[in-house]
């Protein structure tokens, strides 16, 4: 038998047919999915010392799994010293069964190692079914060792899904077991 990950086989069995019954759909292809996982790790100090970005790299390629690509700027800008061309930063897009991978470590490993972990704000949402949020440090994950660390830097997580509204993106995540904070309104 084939190697599922956890989450894709929970997607099948149990997510879609929650969803279907709490959204009233009529056929599991409306039910709204998981397109893929953006990261994007911002080093504005790498501008004077070229070799964040490589820690960068490295740091983000233990942490997804996947190769980790530089991002480069598109123009010049003066007051922060910036040449097009530079590198400022790391970025990584997971699809399939790494984008699953991904989505599992981060629930049931790295978000439960932040200090005063209340769950993650649900004022994320782009409006289309899109969800951002921050993670203020990489070392709450179990892939980086903090001794060869040479500075803490935070990353964007972004959930791209299918849904329409951020209401159905809202119920995937949650089905997914992204803990969200309880909003008392």
């Amino acid at each position: 038998m084939e190697y599922q990950p956890r989450l894709r086989q929970k997607y099948y069995e149990e997510i879609i047919p929650a969803l279907a019954e709490q959204f009233g759909y009529k056929s599991k292809m409306q039910v709204p999915k998981l397109t893929k996982i953006t990261l994007n790790q911002g080093i504005g100090a790498a501008l004077a010392d070229k070799k964040l970005i490589e820690a960068g790299l490295s740091e983000m390629t233990a942490i997804t799994g996947q190769k980790a690509v530089p991002t480069i700027s598109k123009r010049d800008v003066s007051n922060f010293k910036l040449r097009k061309g530079n590198a400022i930063g790391v970025r990584v897009t997971l699809r399939g069964e790494k984008m699953y991978e991904f989505i599992d470590r981060l629930v049931s490993v790295a978000l439960p190692r932040v200090r005063d972990f209340k769950g993650i704000n649900d004022k994320g949402f782009d409006g289309r079914g899109n969800y951002s949020f921050g993670i203020p440090e990489q070392l709450i994950f179990p892939e980086i060792d903090i001794d060869k660390v040479s500075r803490i830097n935070g990353m964007d997580v972004t959930f791209v899904t299918s849904a329409n509204t951020d209401e159905e993106a809202l119920a995937l995540l949650k089905e997914f077991g992204l803990p969200f904070k309880n909003q008392k309104k």
